[in-house]
């Protein structure tokens, strides 16, 4: 290499700001590849999501029974330990004591009511369900009858109705014998495989009880461990944002499920009581479907609404029209006093985000998403908001969206009080 006598070679001094912007746009390429891989192979990363869910099954029923049962063994345990230390009074290993005591009344709770659900609830569902299986041909036949009499008058409307019943029973008689019939073997094999499913499920569930025990028991120390991790790996100013945000999740699903199930059951009773008061069918049936469905925000009450309607059509179709009259004032009930009593604002999002959360988490995760969605968007929302309103409060702007608005319709209002207050000045 040939060097121009009197002049030196120039070197590319690295600074510390060079490196920082080579992994940053590393970073960002890595990241940018992935979202494109999760987006381009979802059916595939969700295959092996739920593989890997049922691997863990047994830790996320323990985690879950864990979290519900958080607040029974917090209140045992301090209602207990102060108990033991109370006046003059000290016992040796107290702490152990109180949260064992914590632990089996939790899980005296928990089999309590569980049995109780099985005990009430499963020996009238199965009633119900063979009831309606033995009433399917002759419900048909009377609804015929009650369409016959009630459009005499009207020959257009009877026919359509006459056509929809002949299709409807004509559809489920060809379902019958070219699909049940000839897929008896499939059907076994379904069926064995539900009960191996139900069976390991239980087996789950025994498994996740114990581990709900270790949760309950050592979720301090976890805690402790988490939160010396996150010190030592963060700044303190990070490290207390990382703190605060995990106690608003916190706040934000603890609110928000136990609130969900108690306003459920509570609307599930509700209708048990006010079906059996008006004497119609399948009370308990109906009350379990439209409690459970209750638990999805929004459009559970009307989901719930459909099958129970069809099962009541079924029977005494009047009882239909009323039920979804009930169901109407029900859901408006729950809407607008039950719900907001006893969830409050424990997800602070508008009633678009809280629909958008809906429809996105079923569409992409079914029944869980739809329940889970509106917690884990209301924490997504916030913490967007709040770095949202962390950069404008760097540049000097204001964090009020009113401050944002462009409103059409009262412009000319404001370019009169703008050029009031120039007079006035």
């Amino acid at each position: 290499m040939c060097r121009i006598p009197g002049v030196k070679p120039m070197r590319v001094k690295l600074e510390r700001k060079h490196y920082q912007w080579g992994i940053t746009a590393f970073l960002v390429i890595c990241a940018g590849l992935a979202v494109f891989f999760i987006i381009y192979r979802f059916d595939d990363i969700k295959g092996v999501g739920s593989t890997f869910t049922s691997v863990l099954s047994p830790f996320i029923y323990g985690l879950v029974m864990a979290y519900l049962l958080c607040p029974i063994y917090n209140w045992t345990v301090s209602r207990t330990y102060r108990l033991m230390n109370g006046g003059s009074r000290h016992f040796k290993h107290d702490m152990t004591i109180s949260k064992a005591v914590g632990t089996i009344v939790s899980l005296a709770l928990l089999i309590v009511v569980v049995a109780g659900v099985m005990w009430m609830v499963i020996p009238g569902l199965l009633d119900s369900i063979v009831a309606v299986i033995d009433m399917l041909p002759s419900g048909m036949a009377a609804l015929s009858e009650w369409v016959n009499v009630t459009f005499k008058n009207l020959p257009v409307a009877k026919d359509t109705m006459d056509q929809w019943i002949e299709y409807f029973t004509q559809f489920a008689l060809d379902f019958a014998k070219n699909k049940i019939l000839p897929g008896t073997e499939s059907i076994a094999i379904g069926i064995s495989s539900t009960l191996i499913g139900a069976v390991s499920a239980v087996l789950d569930f025994a498994v996740g009880i114990i581990i709900c025990v270790y949760f309950l028991n050592i979720k301090d120390t976890l805690a402790a461990q988490f939160r010396k991790l996150i010190v030592a790996v963060c700044k303190e100013s990070t490290a207390e944002e990382i703190f605060e945000g995990a106690a608003y999740t916190n706040r934000t699903f603890g609110g928000f499920i136990n609130g969900k199930i108690i306003d459920s059951a509570i609307i599930g009773v509700i209708c048990f009581v006010c079906m059996s008061i008006f004497g119609w069918e399948y009370s308990l049936l109906v009350s379990c479907i439209i409690g459970i469905t209750n638990i999805i925000p929004f459009f559970g009450p009307f989901i719930g609404a459909v099958p129970s309607a069809l099962l009541l059509l079924m029977v005494h179709p009047m009882h239909a029209l009323y039920f979804l009259i009930f169901i109407l004032i029900l859901q408006q009930f729950d809407g607008n006093i039950l719900g907001p009593k006893i969830l409050g604002d424990s997800t602070g999002l508008a009633s678009f985000w809280v629909l958008f959360a809906i429809l996105v988490g079923g569409g992409l995760f079914g029944f869980i998403g739809m329940v889970l969605g509106v917690p884990v968007f209301a924490v997504i929302y916030a913490y967007c908001s709040r770095a949202l309103n962390g950069r404008l409060k760097q540049k000097g702007f204001s964090i009020d969206v009113s401050d944002y608005k462009v409103d059409k319709y009262r412009s000319g209002e404001r370019e009169k009080r703008k050029e009031n207050d120039n007079e006035t000045e």
